[in-house]
């Protein structure tokens, strides 16, 4: 069951950064059509945990879960959303791994963390397949809104490295509360800010919204994305530990990269290959360690498990 579990995150997260691309192709608004998908994700979930009593309407009053959501929902998918306009969701989905290796690099300038010469040079291979990744866009000719919309999904994985980092205070500081009701809280303050950001930021016509990729990307979003997508998540950390289900991270990517060229025709060459085999290279370089861990950890279980002879 987690095995199945867990590839059912890899392929949902995997296939968002498509239903994102498609809803906006279908002139859907970006920072409104974030916004709805996590304000109504957010607030079925969190009723659902008050309804089950594993919620209590006074975390929505708690500055941790608004701090959360500015980082996790607001600034990292204002960001993807916006780049997805101009960046094919393949490669948005390689950019957006790069969070990984972020937060290794927060931690050691912010958090005077020390760091192991492999994690360093992890960072240093991730970040020299990034500029394989944008290389080709870096000529005279190249379009700038696409160099700028990757350079904007960069800037919201900062925000996602951020809010991952205070997350685990939060987590820490708040050790009675379900993670999935914090998450649904998070999204809630998120995707309201990313509503206040349309309605100032941007025109919303009804007609946009009611076409079918607009709808359908939607609709995916809300229910299989961001629900049953997170709920997965959450569910494998429970059941297992904090590091094996953020290794979606490593598998998605890949999913994206493959799902947008059969099924949306999205183009690859090869010097972009070549940046996403370097980005998914250092980014399991720079988490050697953490991964190193879970295997033995796994090992561990499995032979505290394993019949008497």
């Amino acid at each position: 069951m987690i095995l199945i579990n867990y590839l059912l995150v890899c392929l949902i997260f995997g296939t968002t950064f498509l239903a994102i691309k498609v809803g906006i192709d279908a002139s859907a608004p970006p920072f409104f059509s974030a916004g709805v998908r996590f304000f109504v994700a957010g607030l079925i979930l969190f009723s659902v945990m008050m309804w089950r009593k594993k919620a209590t309407f006074a975390l929505l009053l708690r500055k941790e879960t608004l701090l959360t959501g500015i980082c996790l929902t607001f600034g990292t998918f204002s960001g993807l959303y916006w780049g997805e306009q101009y960046v094919s969701s393949g490669i948005a989905a390689i950019l957006s791994a790069t969070g990984p290796l972020m937060i290794l690099v927060l931690q050691v300038l912010f958090l005077r963390q020390r760091t192991s010469s492999i994690s360093a040079l992890g960072c240093i291979v991730g970040f020299t397949g990034v500029v394989l990744l944008l290389l080709p866009s870096l000529s005279v000719s190249a379009d700038q809104n696409w160099l700028i919309g990757a350079g904007v999904i960069l800037i919201g994985e900062l925000f996602y490295a951020s809010g991952a980092l205070y997350s685990k205070r939060v987590v820490q500081r708040l050790p009675d509360t379900s993670p999935i009701a914090l998450n649904a809280v998070q999204m809630m303050y998120g995707g309201l800010l990313l509503l206040i950001l349309s309605a100032t930021t941007e025109r919303v016509h009804a007609s946009d919204m009611l076409t079918s990729g607009a709808i359908g990307s939607m609709l995916y979003l809300i229910v299989v994305g961001s629900m049953v997508g997170h709920s997965l998540f959450y569910w494998l950390v429970a059941k297992t530990n904090p590091v094996f289900p953020t290794t979606w991270l490593y598998v998605s990517p890949l999913i994206a990269l493959a799902i947008g060229a059969t099924f949306y025709g999205e183009s690859i060459n090869a010097l972009s290959i070549l940046g996403v085999v370097t980005i998914i290279l250092g980014t399991l370089v720079a988490n050697y360690s953490s991964l190193k861990q879970l295997v033995r950890r796994r090992s561990r279980t499995i032979t505290d498990t394993a019949p008497a002879k």
